[in-house]
């Protein structure tokens, strides 16, 4: 079972065999369309690193990426690969060996994760491992981590000076798997919609906001050795303002990126902090939150979005058109004030037909798609496993030109 989600979550470490169509891009549907051809089972060929300086705000989506994704930034593109390898790291650093004592714990030490993972020179040391705890898995599959919770990820700080200046700032790396215990998928499959907790700058809205009660479960509730993610994230957040931030320090950012549910759990993050950030009023500049997210399933409802949005908070979700976990769960929900201007349309594969809003809404099934979408296409043939997979996703992006 363990080998089984490592597979699907796209834990892999070789590229799939993936049939690909040679050619150029194309803009559809308001949405950026990148076709590549390249060999399977090679190693990521990550962009040069470029010198980022003033540009930087830009890129993490000041301006919501206008005019970077179609065509692709090389400076973006360069970022998005850097940004899914910590992600990979976070896969690699998980004990997938449902047999083993050590089963769901973090395999390497703090200190040495990066190197061991296979991300030596980053210029980022590993602050903290964030755990999450699942719905216990029913009796007939293999038993869940033994302290009930899981490593998820981490939290990495950009330390090396040469890095902060290439970066323009002190950058800070939330990262985050994608599904690998029993009890995750458990919570995967709670596709109903949760309301979120109300905050004093909520405003008097038709809809309140929602998100999907598995994902909001697995951030919020403590496991038996560790309070739940959303304090963890929480408190580390808090932490990294207090001690690198302030007058005379470099601008801060805080960078949330996930794969699969690790997407998921990346924008709840993203929430979680830019709405912290609000409710204590800090006397310095807020930090910029984004949340980069690979092959991330549908979040919440149209007034999350907004709440997100209004705190701040940038998501770009990287998509492969082939990817069908981009179109789960529920039925998209589009407010006609909320349209894209680009007039983009439902997605390749996407109930074109719109259910009555009052149906959705009752089924609990009304979701929204969150940020701004870089769409890719790998030409998969009908292969859910290989077009989700998280290498698949980078060697797309890596594959982009200007």
């Amino acid at each position: 079972m363990a080998a089984a989600a490592a597979a699907i979550s796209g834990s892999r470490t070789c590229y799939p065999s993936v049939p690909m169509a040679r050619g150029g891009r194309r803009r559809t549907s308001g949405c950026t369309v990148t076709r590549s051809s390249f060999a399977p089972c090679t190693p990521a060929s990550t962009p040069s690193a470029q010198r980022i300086g003033s540009k930087w705000a830009e890129l993490q989506g000041a301006r919501d990426w206008d005019g970077l994704l179609s065509p692709l930034d090389g400076a973006l593109r360069g970022e998005l690969v850097r940004y899914g390898e910590f992600v990979r790291a976070a896969y690699a650093s998980f004990d997938f060996d449902g047999g083993a004592p050590s089963y769901g714990s973090c395999r390497f030490p703090s200190r040495s994760l990066l190197r061991r993972a296979g991300m030596p020179g980053t210029g980022y040391r590993v602050t903290r491992l964030l755990h999450a705890a699942s719905t216990s898995a029913p009796g007939w599959l293999p038993s869940s981590p033994p302290c009930g919770s899981s490593y998820i990820g981490f939290v990495a700080v950009c330390d090396d000076e040469s890095e902060i200046e290439r970066l323009g700032r002190r950058d800070v790396v939330v990262a985050f798997r994608g599904t690998a215990t029993c009890g995750e998928w458990v919570d995967n499959f709670k596709s109903g919609l949760t309301r979120l907790p109300t905050t004093g700058t909520d405003e008097e809205e038709e809809e309140e906001p929602m998100v999907e009660s598995g994902f909001w479960r697995l951030f919020t509730a403590p496991g038996e050795a560790h309070s739940s993610l959303q304090q963890q994230v929480r408190d580390e957040a808090r932490r990294i303002a207090n001690e690198y931030g302030g007058s005379g320090m470099p601008p801060l950012s805080i960078t949330v990126t996930g794969h699969s549910l690790g997407a998921a759990l990346a924008v709840l993050t993203a929430h979680e902090i830019t709405t912290q950030q609000r409710q204590e009023h800090g006397s310095g500049e807020p930090m910029m939150v984004t949340a980069v997210s690979f092959g991330g399933p549908r979040v919440g409802n149209v007034a999350f979005r907004r709440r997100l949005e209004e705190s701040g908070g940038k998501v770009l979700r990287v998509v492969n058109s082939d990817d069908i976990v981009t179109k789960v769960p529920g039925f998209p929900v589009v407010h006609e004030h909320d349209d894209d201007d680009s007039g983009a349309q439902p997605a390749k594969g996407m109930m074109k037909a719109r259910l009555p809003r009052w149906l959705v809404s009752k089924m609990g099934w009304g979701y929204t798609d969150v940020g701004r979408e870089l769409r890719l296409s790998s030409h998969s043939q009908a292969n859910v496993v290989a077009s989700h997979d998280l290498d698949l996703y980078l060697k797309l992006v890596a594959s982009c030109t200007d």
